[in-house]
């Protein structure tokens, strides 16, 4: 195959980016097709840890082109910001980057509306949304008053634009009490004229760029922003992202059609994590979820918020697998579960609730004990294993048992925060 496409298969946070990572040294093209710079991916490279948010992880590979689809919502400054860093840490030349014209761009009223909106809400309204930017502008899109990679090459275009977005929010900022934020419309144009002159050498027609590399036999990983649960169509809406963030997702978010697509991996940690409102069912509280939290270092990546954390919940996974279509899972921080006394985990819903029907908002969970855990050297052999069979025998029934309730293999596992505690059990590109 030369097409992999990697998603999360929770609510994000899984441990994507160290996954892309790994893979992204056998691709010649790493093309992210969702989300803004909401989503962080944290890489840990000969120990120094480094987060991008619009850069694909592959980034660090010379001769590796990272592009940005026409589904994603890039924030110019964000985005400037984040090259600069990597290039001081001498990753990413100029050539090595592509942008989507057509992927849409968020100003500083996204920022501000974001915020004015979160704020006056209601503590049960509020979405936990990262402020951002992101959801405003996929509303902008949704209502055909975005601004585009390509508007930023066109003045008249894009003043029209602009114009249309102070037409629709200038009214909106003086009901949420900002009657000072009136869209000043031509410093608008001026600060989008000059994102659009440094963009403009990156910017490109992203699905034919992968569609090319395809055709001609190159290895091509697309990679996820967000989790399955939080896909706006099919996760825990409201209490989603703005985008669709399953694999469905590479067709529209990047411009290539299902045919293309070979295999499909998700992420998911050997437990559940939450950052922001909506369902949770294996949510743990008090001090078992700090326990956990503290033992995995959950705490955002962009916010720094911290994560709730709960047991793995298998029928939510499953869920996951199906709606993208998986061929293979990615298991993750298997050693945070082995720092811990006691491991459960939920194999069905009380009542025979279906996530798929009733909710998770329904769901409470039937945990069981996994026996084998809280024996210190659990984590001893899972560092010093080779391949699959040589993990302890509690790890070797914990994976069994993911892989008989989703019907998806686990393909690869995560034993500790470096890239380099990973164990793969199949090729990525064969």
């Amino acid at each position: 195959m030369s097409t992999l496409v990697v998603v999360g298969a929770q609510w994000g946070d899984e441990g994507k980016g160290k996954v892309v990572d790994v893979l992204a040294e056998e691709a010649s093209v790493v093309a992210r097709f969702a989300g803004g710079n909401n989503a962080g991916h944290t890489l840990v490279v000969d120990g120094r840890k480094l987060i991008t948010h619009l850069v694909p992880s592959g980034c660090r590979y010379p001769g590796t082109r990272c592009v940005l689809g026409a589904g994603m919502v890039i924030d110019p400054e964000v985005f400037r910001a984040e090259i600069d860093e990597l290039r001081v840490l001498g990753l990413l030349a100029q050539d090595e980057l592509r942008v989507s014209l057509d992927a849409h761009v968020i100003f500083p009223f996204h920022r501000a509306i974001d915020g004015l909106r979160e704020d006056r809400a209601s503590t049960a309204e509020r979405i936990g949304t990262t402020r951002r930017g992101v959801g405003p502008a996929y509303e902008a899109k949704a209502a055909r008053r975005g601004v585009r990679v390509r508007d930023l090459l066109d003045v008249t275009r894009l003043r029209e634009r602009l114009a249309k977005n102070k037409d629709a929010l200038d009214h909106e900022m003086q009901r949420l009490g900002a009657e000072d934020q009136a869209l000043d419309l031509e410093a608008l144009v001026e600060q989008g004229l000059g994102w659009g002159r440094w963009l403009g050498p990156m910017a490109c027609d992203a699905g034919e760029l992968c569609a090319r590399a395809i055709r001609s036999g190159e290895k091509v990983l697309f990679e996820g922003a967000q989790g399955a649960l939080l896909d706006l169509d099919h996760g825990t809406y409201p209490y989603v992202t703005s985008s669709s963030s399953i694999a469905g997702g590479v067709c529209t978010g990047i411009g290539i059609g299902p045919t293309l697509i070979d295999e499909v991996w998700g992420i998911t940690k050997a437990y559940t994590t939450r950052v922001g409102r909506g369902p949770f069912p294996t949510r743990l509280t008090g001090p078992a979820g700090d326990r956990l939290r503290e033992a995995g270092a959950e705490y955002g990546a962009t916010t720094g918020r911290p994560r709730d954390c709960g047991w793995l919940d298998l029928p939510a996974l499953s869920r996951a697998a199906r709606l993208s279509g998986m061929t293979g899972l990615c298991v993750t921080k298997l050693d945070v579960l082995a720092a811990l006394p006691e491991v459960q985990i939920c194999e069905s819903y009380e009542d025979d609730v279906d996530p798929g029907r009733d909710g998770l908002e329904q769901a409470v969970p039937r945990l069981r004990s996994v026996p084998g855990w809280g024996d210190p050297a659990i984590l001893e052999g899972l560092h010093a294993a080779k391949d699959r069979a040589g993990l302890p025998a509690a790890v070797r029934a914990y994976l069994d048992l993911i892989e008989e309730h989703t019907q998806v293999p686990v393909v690869l596992v995560s034993v500790g925060p470096d890239r380099a505690q990973t164990l793969r059990f199949a090729d990525a590109f064969s």
